[in-house]
């Protein structure tokens, strides 16, 4: 494992899972959301996006966490392995629903100076919201995409569970020190 995408639905964890893989291989995590948002919650130019990711995948290891479909053909080319962290419903929305919570009472900065809202949490824009009309759809995608003689040459580590995956985490840390 040298080049990874760590893909699954919001709230799941591909950003703690991702930073923990990076940092247990010693390689650079990229967080696709820091590449992608600028202040305001405004979209960077897509051409933006994509030359900031391009520089970022170009080097020879890497994990990469998100599910940008505009990107993929970036990332999961030059990826060898793609980690799906497919947890049941009720865990990924408890998960998300105790992050967005936290984030927005501590006010945590998020990128280009963005900050999770009451106001958002309840709106059109709203995290929740958008995790409820893409779990199942990326449920049933995934293994689709996986399939394509395009992605034959990825490894699919497929992650049912937070403790499924906090054993597969220490499973290489124990193999690397080991």
């Amino acid at each position: 494992m040298q080049r990874i995408v760590v893909v699954g639905t919001t709230g799941s964890g591909k950003t703690t899972v991702a930073a923990g893989l990076a940092n247990r291989l010693g390689c650079p995590h990229i967080e696709l959301d820091a590449l992608h948002w600028a202040p305001g919650w405004q979209e960077v130019p897509m051409e933006t996006f994509r030359a900031r990711l391009a520089e970022a995948i170009a080097a020879d290891r890497w994990v990469v966490d998100g599910n940008y479909s505009k990107v993929a053909d970036l990332t999961w080319q030059r990826a060898d392995t793609i980690v799906w962290l497919d947890y049941p419903f009720l865990t990924i929305f408890r998960q998300l629903l105790e992050r967005t919570l936290r984030r927005i009472v501590t006010r945590e900065v998020l990128w280009g100076t963005n900050r999770e809202s009451l106001r958002t949490l309840f709106s059109r824009d709203s995290i929740i919201l958008w995790m409820l009309k893409t779990y199942h759809r990326r449920r049933r995608q995934y293994p689709i995409l996986f399939e394509q003689p395009e992605h034959a040459h990825l490894r699919v580590v497929r992650l049912r569970s937070p403790a499924q995956t906090r054993a597969w985490l220490a499973q290489l840390a124990d193999q690397r020190h080991g």
